[in-house]
C-alpha cells in the first residue's frame, strides 16, 4: 500500500528522486514492482504520490490504467487552496483515485494548516466524498493527527513510515509522544502504516527481526488486528534493503500472529483504509 510510480526519462523530469540518489533515480512503473513482486506473492499495490506536481496526480492515474496490479492512487492536492475542489472532483471520477497525502512532506506544515478554516473545511468534502489522508511527519505526528481526527471525525487516516519515528530523546517529550501515540487506539478511523521498518545503526542495518520487535509491537498495541496495514516504501526504502528482505522481515513478524492476522495485515485492512 505504498509504491512509488515515477519516470525521470519524462521532458518535465522528475521532483524526486533526485539524480544523486543514483540506486533510484530510473523508471519505476507498475511493470516492475511486479516482476519484484509477484514472485513474493504480492498480487496488489497502491500508489502513493511523490511528487507535489498536481499534473503529476493524472500522470499517475494514467499509468495505473494500463495495469491491473495497481487497485489504487493517493495523489497529492493542498486542501485550501482555491482550485483544491475542482481538481478533487475530477481526480475522484476516476475510480483508481482513492485520496491525497498530506503532512510534513514537500515543506508543508499540518499543524499550521489545521489552524486554518479553509483547510478543515476542504478535508470535510473530502471526507464526504469517502476519500482517504495519508500524513507523515515526526513524534509531533501523533498529537496532530488526533486533532485532525477531531475536527474531521469521518476522514480515514493513514499515518505512514510509522517504524521510522523516533520518541523524542528527552524525558518530558517522550512521555507526550508516547501518551498521544496510544490515544490513537481511541480514534477508529485512524490506521497505522508498518513501512520504513529499516533502520541504520552504527553504520550497519540490522536484519534480525528481534531488533525491531520491540517497535512492532508497540505499534501492534495501538492499532492491533483492524487497523495497522503493510506498505513498503518501494523505491525509496530500496537503499535501506530490497523489496524481498521488507516483505520477509514483515511476514515474519505477523506469521507469528496466525493466519487471519497476517491476511488482515497484509491485504483486508487496506481494503478497509482505502476502499479498493
Amino acid at each position: 500500500s505504498h509504491i512509488h510510480l515515477y519516470d525521470p526519462s519524462r521532458p518535465q523530469g522528475v521532483p524526486w528522486p533526485d539524480p544523486s540518489q543514483a540506486s533510484i533515480y530510473r523508471t519505476f512503473l507498475p511493470a516492475h514492482f511486479r516482476k519484484i513482486a509477484e514472485p513474493l506473492g504480492v498480487r496488489n499495490m497502491i500508489a502513493m504520490e511523490c511528487s507535489p506536481w498536481v499534473e503529476d496526480n493524472y500522470w499517475v492515474l494514467e499509468v495505473a490504467a494500463r495495469d491491473k496490479v495497481v487497485v489504487g492512487v493517493i495523489g497529492n492536492l493542498h486542501p485550501g487552496k482555491s482550485d483544491f475542489r475542482e481538481h478533487l472532483e475530477r481526480l475522484h471520477k476516476n475510480p483508481l483515485f482513492k485520496g491525497i497525502r498530506f503532512g510534513y512532506i514537500w515543506g508543508r506544515d499540518l499543524a499550521v494548516e489545521l489552524r486554518k478554516p479553509e483547510f478543515v473545511a476542504d478535508l470535510k468534502f473530502m471526507a464526504a466524498a469517502g476519500l482517504t489522508l495519508d500524513t507523515y511527519g515526526q513524534s509531533r505526528i501523533a498529537d496532530d493527527v488526533i486533532r485532525l481526527s477531531d475536527s474531521v471525525p469521518d476522514l480515514r487516516i493513514v499515518i505512514d513510515h510509522l517504524p521510522s519515528i523516533d520518541p523524542p530523546p528527552e524525558t518530558a517529550a517522550r512521555q507526550v509522544y508516547e501518551q498521544a501515540l496510544h490515544r490513537l487506539s481511541e480514534h477508529p478511523r485512524i490506521f497505522g502504516k508498518i513501512s520504513e521498518v529499516f533502520r541504520k545503526v552504527d553504520g550497519r542495518i540490522p536484519r534480525e527481526l528481534s531488533f525491531y520487535r520491540p517497535r512492532l509491537d508497540q505499534l501492534w498495541d495501538v492499532f492491533g488486528r483492524d487497523r495497522v496495514l503493510f506498505g513498503s516504501d518501494w523505491t525509496n526504502s530500496e537503499p535501506m534493503g530490497t523489496y524481498q528482505q521488507t516483505v520477509g522481515l514483515v511476514r515474519e513478524y505477523f506469521a507469528g500472529k496466525g493466519p487471519d492476522v497476517a491476511e488482515r495485515f497484509f491485504s483486508k485492512n487496506a481494503v478497509e483504509a482505502y476502499r479498493v
